[in-house]
């Protein structure tokens, strides 16, 4: 089996996705990177006023620590390895994806005899036709305990609402983080973690479940009731996560910026 990985190169997720690159290079045929600023969404202007027009300016240490950060610390020597760097220390072909559904990926994943697609904190949304190129379908990594809390920001709104905690692993579908679940866990994560943080905490852990879900894909799973979906954070909603551990935090700074 040749396993495409979609991610983004975030400090919510570039730990885990780089270990399992590590640990499953042999399985892994290519690694896709989302631009999070792709002119076709505005570009970084464009999209960072969308969401300070949202969300407000509070959501803009979110913004900066999760996908400013980590290339800056990167070119420094510093902070989790990037994905990137890590399929091509394996020698494993890495294609930035300005549109996940365009023919010319298929053409792509084709050419590279890909089984299954693998999306790992990746912003865009695969339609059927995408999910249909390839013989095995696709899976995501969610980290939240679904059907709770749906939607590109999980951790965020499950800080609000104090919990659940958890990840999931779930066949992807035309509708968003709707799938059939293949693997679960609940979480307690420690306490003072942003949202940033706990994402990343529930990446790592889906690393423990990742490998049976691979070598047991015919399992038929779970169709779980569909919940609302939860979006963007309102200013509303930001507010609710004062004194929860935010957004973003200092430690996530830290952990940006740490010695390798």
């Amino acid at each position: 089996m040749r396993i495409a990985v979609f991610t983004l190169e975030a400090l919510a997720a570039s730990d885990a996705v780089s270990r399992f690159i590590a640990t499953e290079a042999g399985r892994i045929g290519l690694v896709c990177l989302s631009d999070p600023y792709r002119p076709a969404m505005g570009g970084m202007v464009g999209q960072t006023w969308r969401h300070v027009r949202r969300s407000g300016i509070g959501f803009l240490p979110y913004l900066a620590a999760n996908f400013s950060l980590p290339p800056i610390a990167s070119a420094l020597g510093r902070g989790p390895v990037l994905p990137g760097s890590m399929a091509r220390r394996h020698a494993i072909p890495v294609v930035k994806i300005q549109d996940v559904n365009a023919p010319s990926l298929h053409e792509t994943l084709r050419a590279q005899q890909i089984d299954l697609i693998l999306s790992f904190h990746f912003d865009q949304i695969f339609r059927a036709e995408t999910l249909a190129s390839v013989p095995l379908g696709g899976i995501n990594i969610h980290p939240s305990l679904l059907p709770h809390h749906r939607g590109p920001v999980p951790t965020l709104h499950a800080i609000a609402d104090d919990g659940p905690f958890g990840v999931t692993i779930h066949r992807l579908a035309v509708k968003i983080d709707a799938g059939t679940i293949l693997a679960q866990r609940e979480l307690v994560p420690p306490p003072g973690l942003s949202s940033i943080g706990l994402a990343a905490h529930c990446h790592i852990a889906a690393l423990d479940l990742l490998p049976g879900v691979l070598d047991n894909l015919d399992a038929v799973g779970t169709q779980a009731p569909t919940l609302p979906y939860r979006g963007f954070p309102s200013r509303a909603e930001l507010q609710a996560l004062r004194g929860k551990g935010g957004a973003a935090n200092w430690r996530d700074i830290a952990t940006g910026f740490a010695r390798r």
